[in-house]
């Protein structure tokens, strides 16, 4: 998914931190459907440097043939150059009541967002990593694990 910042803020700061908010419309597909998305979330630099960063239940996904889902989400992050671009990586969490987006409750999906110096931001995400990992045995109870994809 793919979009821009649409408003920026400076919140008090956080135990001596900076701490800003941020809201940004995106767009792209989410299980295989296209899709918007609204997020706002907050973001403080610690004091080694780097970026911790929270949507407290402020996300919501919209599909065009009208499928909702709110989430929340969590990561830590890095300024990637010193005009502002950033980088987190961290876990979205999903609630949906919808049938075509219930493939998303219950999930962690770990995700990339990277935002430039402009305000335009790309999130990559899955729900899992491919590597050194071997199928479930479905045999002994255990279900296969979902791939969601969000591009």
């Amino acid at each position: 998914m793919q979009g821009k910042m649409t408003t920026q803020r400076v919140l008090p700061l956080d135990q001596g931190s900076p701490k800003f908010e941020a809201t940004f419309e995106i767009s792209g597909i989410i299980l295989n459907y296209p899709a918007k998305a609204m997020v706002t979330y907050w973001s403080t630099i610690l004091p080694n440097g780097t970026l911790y960063g929270e949507c407290p239940n402020q996300g919501v996904v919209m599909t065009q043939s009208g499928n909702t889902a709110t989430f929340r989400a969590a990561g830590a992050g890095k300024f990637t150059n010193a005009a502002g671009a950033a980088s987190f990586r961290g876990a979205i969490y999903y609630t949906s009541t919808s049938e075509a987006l219930a493939a998303l409750n219950g999930l962690a999906v770990v995700y990339e967002w990277d935002v430039d110096e402009n305000g335009k931001a790309i999130l990559t995400a899955g729900s899992g990593s491919k590597r050194n990992r071997k199928p479930p045995d479905v045999a002994n109870g255990r279900r296969k694990p979902k791939r969601v994809a969000v591009k």
